[in-house]
């Protein structure tokens, strides 16, 4: 396995006349999330099957002619389960490469199970055991090891031949379409951010809160963010999600009333301590009449049960109609998705919100019959 890594411009552009023309790429990224919120890129990894190149980001490159080869709509990038990559991409390219082909979710669209791992697709498909012990790595050192390095290049060199055995079976099953507006749908999802007078619905257990809780914990989680979002740490390092709700509940008055909180960390209140005052401050004074409902869980619905039992039978008789494993067409969480949309937004929050992924993906074509009436 032959490779560069690509530390100077010069070496770049070279790299980018070299696969300026290929039809596919192998690609992938590794990371860092220690204390961030957004994902640190470290190294940005390609095969065009001839020439493969570690592309390393820290070092002082233009990226602007190797982003527009990611642009182009001609070229397949094929990535597997690359969830987090896409991200790395929003933030660091501000774009997400597509056409982009998922070699994880083709294999699970395929049959082969859910969620499987690199080194077990390789090792199933190409009957090589690769070494994953630098998964957990520091990839934003300096000088990477040999060992890394090798790590990194792997990942791609690997990863074209599985999809040429991959895109055959797809092919021959029709099924890449599908593939492609998965990655699609996954890209929309990741780039959207839920309105902050909305956030505080998401947070464990806040369907336990009486409305003027209710009414802090929507200050306080539109706050975390707007803070996460500005200093770029994660949410937790902000304040524990838990503890919103605790505090929520409490509503403390003075620091010495936050500390005594169990739980909440001296060094959240030193950090935060006033501001999260402010926003319980800022709670109080809200109208009555503008409180939240309260929040009611899909089993606190009678007729939870029977109605998701109902359209599971639906999903059921639609995958196997077209030859699509169930659980791929609609997983549970999907199903509650759909029934929460109906239940618990209103027409105007429907309109601000996504909809969910049975009415809004490859998806809706299969079941729009048989869900016609959950289509509002």
């Amino acid at each position: 396995m032959q490779y560069q890594l690509i530390e100077n411009q010069n070496q770049l552009n070279e790299f980018v006349e070299q696969i300026r023309n290929k039809p596919i790429l192998a690609i992938d990224t590794e990371f860092m999330r220690r204390r961030t919120l957004y994902p640190e890129v470290a190294l940005i990894q390609v095969f065009d099957g001839e020439h493969l190149a570690l592309i390393d980001p820290l070092a002082e490159l233009s990226l602007f002619d190797f982003w527009e080869i990611l642009r182009d709509p001609t070229v397949l990038k094929v990535l597997h389960s690359p969830s987090e990559d896409i991200e790395v991409f929003q933030k660091y390219a501000g774009f997400v490469p597509m056409p982009l082909f998922d070699t994880q979710f083709a294999l699970q669209l395929l049959g082969s199970g859910n969620c499987m791992g690199f080194a077990h697709m390789v090792k199933n498909l190409l009957d090589i055991e690769i070494d994953k012990s630098e998964s957990r790595t520091n990839w934003l050192q300096r000088p990477l090891t040999n060992k890394q390095l090798d790590y990194a290049a792997a990942d791609v060199f690997h990863l074209l031949p599985c999809f040429e055995i991959i895109i055959k079976q797809i092919n021959e099953a029709d099924f890449f379409d599908i593939v492609i507006n998965e990655s699609e749908l996954v890209a929309q999802k990741r780039a959207y951010q839920i309105p902050d007078e909305h956030l505080y619905q998401d947070i464990k257990n806040s369907w336990q809160l009486k409305p003027a809780d209710l009414t802090v914990l929507r200050e306080l989680a539109a706050w975390r963010r707007n803070k996460a979002i500005r200093k770029n740490l994660a949410l937790n390092f902000v304040l524990k999600e838990h503890n919103l709700v605790e505090i929520a509940k409490r509503k403390p008055t003075s620091l010495n009333a936050l500390r005594s909180i169990p739980e909440v960390e001296s060094i959240e209140v030193n950090r935060s301590g006033v501001e999260i005052l402010k926003c319980i401050e800022k709670a109080k004074v809200v109208p009555v009449s503008d409180f939240p409902e309260p929040l009611k869980r899909l089993i606190d619905f009678p007729a939870y049960k029977k109605v998701a039992k109902d359209i599971k039978q639906k999903i059921t008789k639609a995958a196997k109609e077209q030859g699509i494993p169930e659980d791929v067409l609609a997983s549970k969480k999907q199903i509650n998705q759909l029934i929460s949309w109906n239940w618990k937004l209103t027409p105007a929050q429907r309109a601000q919100t996504p909809k969910p992924d049975l009415l809004n993906s490859w998806r809706y074509v299969y079941v729009k019959d048989a869900l016609s009436e959950w289509d509002v």
